[in-house]
C-alpha cells in the first residue's frame, strides 16, 4: 500500500541471528550490483550412502562448486571424494560474485571437521586453481560493510593490500596468500 521502499540494510536480512555457533557456516563479503552485501554461506558434507559422493548447490554455481572441491582435495589434502556435499546461499538469493569462493570453501571445512567458525569472521577472496588467494574488485566497500556490521576480521587476499588504507576501519583485516595460510589461520 506505500509502493516501494528502500531496504536500508539488506545483509542484517540475509545474516541469520544465532547464539551459538555452528560448524559449516561462514559470512562473505559480495556486490550486489555496487552494494556491497554479507552473505551466509552454508554447507553440509556427510559421508555417502554410495560410490561417490552427490554434489548439490543452491544459490551458487555447481561447476565451480566442484572446481572449489578439488582444489580442497589437492591444495588441502581434504578427502572429499566419498562425501555428499551439499551448498546454499541463505536467503535464496543466486551469487556469481568469485569474491565468495573462499567463505564456500570455508564453510565446506567447517562441516566437514565439524569446527564451528566465529561468526565475527568474514570472507572475501576469489581461490584460484592452485589455492592462491586472488584479489577482487571493490574491497574497500566490502570492508566497510562488514566494519559497519561488526565484524571482528575479514579475510582478504594479500594482493588487495596496495593502496588500502586500513587505518580507516576498526575491523581488523588478514592478508593471506593462499589457502593453507587461512586454514592454518582460521582452523588452528
Amino acid at each position: 500500500s506505500t509502493g516501494l521502499r528502500e531496504v536500508s540494510n539488506p545483509s542484517e536480512i540475509l545474516l541469520s541471528q544465532r547464539d551459538e555457533a555452528l560448524s559449516g557456516t561462514a559470512i562473505a563479503a559480495t556486490m550486489e550490483g555496487t552494494r556491497p552485501i554479507l552473505i551466509e554461506t552454508q554447507a553440509l558434507v556427510a559421508n555417502s550412502n554410495y560410490g561417490t559422493g552427490q554434489r548439490t548447490s543452491t544459490g551458487f554455481d555447481l561447476r565451480r562448486m566442484s572446481m572449489l572441491l578439488a582444489v580442497l582435495e589437492k591444495r588441502g589434502g581434504f578427502k572429499l571424494l566419498n562425501k555428499d556435499v551439499f551448498l546454499n546461499i541463505a536467503g535464496g538469493i543466486r551469487v556469481d560474485d568469485p569474491a565468495i569462493d573462499l567463505a564456500v570453501i570455508i564453510s565446506i571445512i567447517s562441516s566437514l571437521e565439524d569446527i564451528s567458525i566465529s561468526s565475527q569472521y568474514c570472507f572475501a577472496s576469489e581461490v584460484g586453481l592452485s589455492g592462491e588467494l586472488r584479489p577482487i574488485i571493490r574491497i574497500d566497500q566490502r570492508i566497510a560493510e562488514a566494519d559497519k556490521l561488526g565484524f571482528e576480521k575479514i579475510f582478504i587476499s594479500k594482493y588487495n593490500t596496495k593502496g588500502l588504507d586500513t587505518s580507516r576501519y576498526k575491523i581488523e583485516i588478514i592478508p593471506l596468500a593462499n589457502l593453507e595460510d587461512v586454514i592454518r589461520y582460521v582452523f588452528a
